[in-house]
């Protein structure tokens, strides 16, 4: 078991990694980069700016397992730490040695990104320790700013500032926490036996619920900012307003429903329906 541990194996660093995340955050924040500038971006800046957020969000997720680290063994037992992959201590070199090479990546791009990256360190490490524990509403708002940065940081990037243009782009992030609350509607038997005061928890699915397509709604409503504001191109329009209708439809039939399995399926269609945000600012780049 403990050669195991040591040979840190392949399957237990994907997982604690969780890297199909580093599309949403580095992902997010090079197709901005590309979706903002005027200008060909070098191959040596998009390296730097996908893998610096990249490594961000992994060492978050790593110090999120760490101080999940009982729930988890009650709940997900599967994960890297309770199924005796990693010790205590490697997920804590892991996740040390993820932020300190994402903020050193940021730093070579600009002053304005490492400064950014190190806000969001700093408040990924606070939530898994403290704010997932204290209240699970405050938790989901937090991850859903954090996940908005990703704009903001686009910007930072290539033209180290920040303005309307990543700013016009910050509120879809409302759409994150959205998300994160029907999930913890869906994980409610699970987070309950653990003691995690989420808001499914504390004022019941259907508030919960209520609560979650006002946010869906509002992102709806500021998505298409962009092309008024930028302005963005009447593509970016098309698509972001055909997704805004889309979360319109998903927020109507879940106010008009708390049913568990109503939730399931428009929370799988919304988070599906991100495609269309990812297509406008592809497109928005390319055109």
């Amino acid at each position: 078991m403990e050669a195991r541990k040591i040979a840190f194996p392949s399957k237990g660093l994907v997982s604690l990694l969780r890297l199909p995340y580093w599309m949403m955050t580095g992902g997010l924040s090079l197709i901005t980069a590309f979706a903002i500038s005027t200008q060909a971006i070098n191959i040596q800046t998009i390296l730097l700016i996908f893998f610096s957020m990249a490594f961000i969000t992994s060492a978050g997720f790593s110090i999120n397992d760490y101080f999940d680290r009982e729930s988890d063994a009650i709940i997900k037992p599967k994960r890297p730490i309770p199924s005796g992959l990693f010790t205590l201590k490697q997920v804590i070199l892991i996740s040390g040695i993820l932020f300190s090479v994402g903020l050193l990546l940021a730093y070579l791009i600009n002053w304005l990104s490492f400064l950014l990256l190190l806000v969001d360190s700093f408040l990924l490490i606070i939530y898994s320790a403290y704010i997932k524990r204290k209240s699970g509403f405050a938790a989901n708002v937090l991850v859903g700013l954090l996940v908005g940065t990703a704009f903001i940081y686009g910007e930072t990037t290539i033209f180290q500032t920040i303005s309307i243009i990543s700013l016009s782009l910050y509120p879809i992030c409302f759409g994150t926490i959205g998300g994160n609350i029907l999930r913890d509607v869906l994980s409610l038997e699970g987070d309950s036996k653990v003691g995690y005061p989420t808001l499914p928890k504390e004022i019941g699915i259907k508030n919960s619920v209520n609560i979650s397509s006002f946010f869906f709604i509002i992102t709806a409503i500021f998505a298409p900012l962009p092309y008024f504001l930028v302005p963005f191109s009447g593509l970016y329009l098309v698509l972001i307003s055909f997704w805004s209708i889309l979360l319109i439809y998903a927020s109507v039939r879940l106010l008009t429903s708390s049913v568990v399995e109503t939730v399931r399926k428009y929370e799988r269609m919304i988070t599906m329906s991100m495609i269309l945000l990812i297509l406008s600012l592809v497109f928005e780049a390319i055109f």
